[in-house]
C-alpha cells in the first residue's frame, strides 16, 4: 500500500526539481504492458506498481526511490487471470510526475501487484485496500502480492518497454524462533475483526532480563515501546555478534574519547530510521542487558498495522478503527497475563521515536494513570500550529505555502506538507488513504480518509482540522485544556528529546509544547526537554539504549512504593 513517508532522502526531491519535462516524443511512446498470467486464479483487485530504477544491482522493488529510482501506479479492478494492463506516460510518478518524464537512459524495471481486499466496515463503508500480511504494509515485499523477473530497458524515447508478466508470487514472513530471550505473541483481535469484518492481528515482540527464568517468583517492570512495524526484538538486541570492522557509534565515540580518532569533535550520530536511534548495535545493547548490574526489566514491542499504515498510532481512529481500545484492553492485558510484569502504573513505561515518539505520548496522556512515565524522541507533530514544521492547520490557508505564507516550502525530505508528498499519495492511489496523518482524520464520503488538504491545489479541508481538535489529535491542545484535571497524574512523566535539525521540522511543534509546559503550574508538569544541538537531525538520541534503559529503572525505581524496597528486580 506505501512506503513510509520517511525514508524519501533529499536527492528524492532535487531530482525533481532537475528532471526536465515531458518531451512531446516521449510522452506519446512511453509505455510497458504488464501482464496477469493465466495461472492467476480468480480476478484480483488491486494496484500495480512500476519500479524503474538506474542501479544494477537487486531487484528494482527493494531500492530506495530517489535520484536514481521512481515508481509509478495504476489501480485494476477485477483484472482476470490472462489480462494485461498499461502504462502510459501520464501514468502517475515518484519522485518524476509522471512517466512521460523519464529522461533517455539505461534502466532496470520490475512490476508489482499489490493485492486488494474487500472489507465491509461495522461503519458501513466497503472499501478496497491492501491487507497486511505481517509485513508491515509493504508493497515490495508482502505475502501474496505478485512480482515480474526484473528487464534491462534502454529507453530512447522511442522504444516501449519489455513487456512485465507478474509471475511470481511474493512467499510468506518468516517470522524469527523464540529463543531464550525473545519471544512473541499473535492474537485476533474482537474489537478490530468486528470493525473490519475480516480478522484482523495485533502481535508483541518481547524482550526478558537475565534471571527471568531461574527466578520465578520475581515480577519485572515494563519497557513498551512504540514505533514502525518491526519483527526484530526491542532496542535490536541479537546474541550474533557484529560483523569483524563493524561499529557503531557508541563504539566510535569511546574511541574519539579515548583519543584513537583523528578527528576535533565526536562522531556525529545521525541515524536515517525513524525509530529510535540504534546508537549502539544490537549485539553491544545485548552485553549491556545481559550484563550483572544491569536493570532487570521486560522490554515490549508492539505490532499494529492497519490497512492503511504500518502502524495505527496506538490511538483509535475513524478510518483504521478501535486500535488504541485493542491495544490496551486485548494485547497489553495477553502480555501481562503470558509474562511476569508488575502490573501497577509506576512500572509501565513507555518510549518511541518519530511515529513511534507520538504514540508513547499519546499512550501516556490518554491513559495517565496506566503508565508511569512516556520518553519521547523526535515525536510526530505534537501541536498542529507546526504539522511537521511546515503548515499551521489552524491558520494556514494552503500546504503548499510555509509557515511565512511566502514561498514554497523547501522539501528537505520528502516530509508531509509539500507538493512532493501529496504527488506520492497520488502515485500509491486513493485505498492508501494519503499521508499518514490522514488516517486519524476524518471518513470521506467514498469510506476512505479525507485529506486535511486539497493534493492538488494545497487548500486545507477546515473541517478536518475542526475533527482533529475535537478528537484530542493536537497534543498540546488536549494538555492545556485539559491541564487541571490531567496535570496531576502526568507530574514527572513527560520526557521530550529531539535534534535542533530535525530532519521533518518536527523540532518546531516540540519547541510550541515546551512553551506550554514548561509554563504549568498548579501543578507545574515536571519533566524534560533535551534537544541535540548543534545541527542534530531526525533519529538523534543523546544516549545508548542501554542508558536509557537505566534512566528508566531509575525512575521506576524513584516511584516505586516503599513496599517494594529494596527492589527485587534490581537483582546482583
Amino acid at each position: 500500500m506505501r512506503t513510509s513517508l520517511l525514508v524519501l532522502g533529499l536527492a528524492a526531491s532535487l531530482a525533481l526539481a532537475a528532471m526536465p519535462g515531458r518531451a512531446a516524443a516521449a510522452a506519446a511512446d512511453v509505455r510497458c504492458q504488464v501482464t496477469l498470467p493465466d495461472s492467476a486464479g480468480a480476478p484480483v483487485t488491486g494496484r500495480i506498481f512500476l519500479v524503474v530504477t538506474r542501479l544494477v544491482a537487486g531487484e528494482p522493488r527493494l531500492v530506495r526511490f530517489g535520484a536514481d529510482s521512481s515508481y509509478f501506479g495504476i489501480d485494476v479492478r477485477q483484472w482476470p487471470a490472462g489480462g494485461q494492463a498499461q502504462f502510459d506516460a501520464g501514468a502517475a510518478g515518484y519522485p518524476l510526475r509522471h512517466l512521460g518524464d523519464l529522461p533517455p537512459g539505461d534502466y532496470r524495471i520490475q512490476a508489482v501487484l499489490n493485492i486488494y481486499t474487500e472489507f465491509h466496515r461495522a461503519d458501513g463503508h466497503v472499501i478496497w485496500a491492501h491487507r497486511d500480511q505481517w509485513e508491515g504494509q509493504k508493497w515490495a515485499i508482502s505475502p501474496g502480492n505478485r512480482v515480474s523477473e526484473p528487464q534491462p530497458w534502454h529507453w530512447d524515447g522511442r522504444t516501449p518497454a519489455p513487456a512485465l508478466a507478474l509471475t511470481r508470487v511474493i512467499p510468506p514472513i518468516v517470522v524469527p524462533p523464540d529463543t531464550r530471550w525473545v519471544k512473541r505473541i499473535k492474537i485476533e483481535s474482537p474489537r478490530l475483526s468486528r470493525f473490519w469484518g475480516q480478522p484482523m492481528y495485533l502481535g508483541a515482540t518481547i524482550l526478558l532480563p537475565k534471571g527471568y527464568d531461574e527466578h520465578p517468583g520475581v515480577r519485572y517492570p515494563v519497557i513498551y515501546l512504540q514505533g514502525h512495524f518491526n519483527l526484530g526484538a526491542p532496542f535490536g538486541f541479537t546474541t550474533e555478534p557484529d560483523l569483524p570492522g563493524a561499529k557503531s557509534w557508541a563504539r566510535l565515540k569511546e574511541e574519539w574519547a579515548a583519543g584513537h580518532l583523528n578527528m576535533p569533535e565526536p562522531p556525529p550520530n545521525n541515524p536515517s530510521n525513524g525509530a529510535l536511534a540504534n546508537v549502539e548495535s544490537g549485539y553491544e545493547f545485548s552485553q549491556s542487558w545481559r550484563s550483572d548490574g544491569f536493570p532487570r526489566m521486560i522490554a515490549v514491542s508492539f505490532q499494529h498495522p492497519t490497512p492503511y499504515f504500518d502502524d495505527s498510532y496506538a490511538i483509535n481512529s475513524a478510518n483504521a478503527g478501535p486500535y488504541g481500545d485493542a491495544i490496551m484492553e486485548e494485547l497489553i492485558p495477553a502480555v501481562e497475563e503470558h509474562f511476569r510484569v508488575i502490573r501497577q502504573s509506576y512500572a509501565r513505561v513507555l518510549a518511541g521515536g518519530s511515529t513511534g515518539g507520538f504514540g508513547s505520548l499519546a499512550l501516556q496522556v490518554y491513559h495517565p494513570v496506566f503508565f508511569g512515565g512516556a520518553w519521547c524522541f523526535a515525536p510526530d507533530p505534537v501541536d498542529l500550529r507546526r504539522y511537521y514544521g511546515a503548515v499551521d492547520l489552524y491558520a494556514d490557508d494552503n500546504a503548499f505555502t510555509g509557515y511565512t505564507g511566502r514561498f514554497v516550502y523547501p522539501v528537505r525530505n520528502g516530509g508531509p506538507g509539500n507538493r512532493l508528498t501529496s504527488q506520492e499519495t497520488a502515485v500509491l492511489g486513493a485505498e492508501d488513504g494519503g499521508l499518514a496523518w490522514s488516517n486519524l482524520g476524518p471518513v470521506g464520503a467514498d469510506g476512505y480518509p479525507r485529506p486535511f488538504w486539497n493534493l492538488t491545489t494545497g487548500r486545507i479541508d477546515r473541517e478536518v482540522v475542526a475533527f482533529l481538535k475535537a478528537h484530542n489529535l493536537d497534543m498540546r491542545d488536549y494538555l492545556q485544556r485539559n491541564w487541571p484535571r490531567l496535570g496531576p497524574k502526568l507530574v514527572g512523566k513527560l520526557h521530550f528529546y529531539c535534534g535542533d535539525d530535525d530532519t521533518y521540522y518536527l523540532n518546531l511543534a516540540v519547541y510550541l509544547m515546551e512553551d506550554f509546559l514548561e509554563n504549568t503550574h498548579d501543578p507545574y508538569y515536571a519533566g524534560s526537554f533535551t534537544y541535540g544541538r548543534p545541527l542534530k537531525t531526525h533519529g538523534w538520541q543523546p544516549m545508548t539504549n542501554a542508558d536509557l534503559v537505566r534512566i528508566m529503572a531509575k525512575h521506576i525505581d524513584r516511584y516505586s512504593p516503599a513496599s517494594e524496597q529494596p527492589a527485587p528486580w534490581l537483582l546482583p
